[in-house]
């Protein structure tokens, strides 16, 4: 499925999953999206030929994942831009799909502000529609180079944290090439260690409700040929407890500016194990998942999903069901409820590290942070390190 004006070259290892792609067709420009609601069963593309479809498979999570969220927010811009829809009000839309990954708001922003600058000068539609579209190409280009910085950085502080290689890490959700540009953020760095012969196992938590790592990470390892085991989110404990995890890796999808880490439900559990265990837990991120204009963990808005992923087992909507409709195999009784948000919270105090492309902040402070964060020349790209 690869975009033949972006380029994955800046990726090593295997060739990653490419998740969309932007076509020109006939009948007009078209958005495809490799629907991750049907994996790992079916390979199937959905094509977006509008901003409410692509709304649509964003909120039933067709596409997700914080980056490819960011680069599908902003293709949706040059999507409604070169089909003649309200920019902006499609902009809108796009914004508010889904509330916690500050990825896809800031992907949108960035083309919806190169649309309104070529506007306001000489551009006419077909112009400013152009130079949307290569906004978001470039955010593409741009993620797929940040991948290949995060593996590297944080490749390197596997190495330095344990000595030796041999790495057994536990994972959670799915931050691979089906959420990037490039071979991902966490599990870009598991396969760099992985192309180096130092992992010797992936711990793939199946990330209840919607079975993002036992449908999506397990898929991605198993393509890439590495040693992996798939788990039920609440047997990490004892994973823990026999002494079977060297260190956890995950993504995220909002960094407040204190460093508070929202990701995946379950990745706070994690960092609670990992801290009583004594073992490292990594946040791979691209710097622009941290949001400085959110204070704290409190100040984050955490999404809350539909019922019935709870009450039904293996119940992300599809197509033929609509968005929101109940698809899984019953396992409450009739009118339960479920408390089913999509995110929580990890404090700064419970991560070792974070990596971005620019580098690594340890430990994890506002300061650091914001330090690793700078506009170039002003200290952006270097590693934000202190005593452990």
């Amino acid at each position: 499925m690869a975009d033949h004006d972006v380029d994955r070259a800046e990726s090593p290892g295997p060739a990653a999953v490419d998740s969309l792609r932007w076509e020109e067709r006939p009948e007009g420009p078209v958005l495809v999206l490799l629907d991750q609601r049907r994996l790992p069963a079916q390979e199937v593309e959905l094509v977006c030929t509008d901003v409410p479809a692509l709304v649509d498979a964003i909120r039933t999570l067709a596409v997700r994942g914080a980056p490819l969220l960011g680069m599908a927010g902003a293709y949706g811009v040059a999507l409604a831009a070169a089909r003649g829809f309200d920019v902006d009000e499609s902009a809108e839309l796009l914004a508010r799909a889904r509330p916690t990954a500050v990825n896809l708001a800031y992907g949108v922003r960035r083309a919806q502000r190169a649309y309104r600058d070529a506007m306001s000068g000489e551009a006419d539609a077909r112009q400013a529609a152009a130079a949307a579209l290569a906004e978001a190409r470039a955010l593409h280009r741009e993620d797929a180079r940040a991948s290949a910085s995060m593996a590297r950085h944080g490749l390197a502080l596997l190495e330095e944290l344990l000595p030796g290689g041999g790495y057994r890490l536990l994972t959670h959700c799915n931050t691979g090439g089906l959420v990037s540009g490039g071979r991902g953020t966490a599990f870009a760095v598991v396969g760099a260690a992985h192309d180096k012969g130092e992992l010797r196992r992936l711990w793939v938590d199946e990330t209840r409700p919607l079975l993002q790592g036992a449908r999506l990470t397990a898929y991605e390892a198993a393509r890439a040929g590495m040693a992996y085991t798939l788990l039920t989110d609440n047997a990490a404990g004892s994973l823990f407890a026999s002494g079977e995890v060297d260190a956890v890796l995950i993504g995220a999808d909002r960094i407040a500016a204190d460093g508070s880490v929202a990701n995946k439900v379950g990745s706070y559990p994690l960092a609670v194990l990992a801290r009583y265990h004594h073992v490292p837990f990594i946040v791979v991120a691209p710097a622009s998942t941290v949001d400085l204009a959110t204070p704290d963990g409190a100040a984050i808005e955490v999404e809350q999903r539909p019922g019935h992923e709870v009450t039904d087992f293996a119940a992300p909507a599809i197509p033929e069901a609509g968005a929101g409709a109940a698809t899984g195999v019953p396992v409450a009784p009739l009118g339960t409820q479920a408390y089913n948000p999509a995110f929580d919270v990890t404090p700064p105090e419970l991560v070792t590290a974070i990596v971005t492309e620019n580098g690594v902040v340890s430990p994890v402070t506002g300061a650091g942070l914001a330090e690793l964060c700078a506009p170039p020349g002003r200290g952006a790209g270097q590693d934000v390190r202190g005593p452990r």
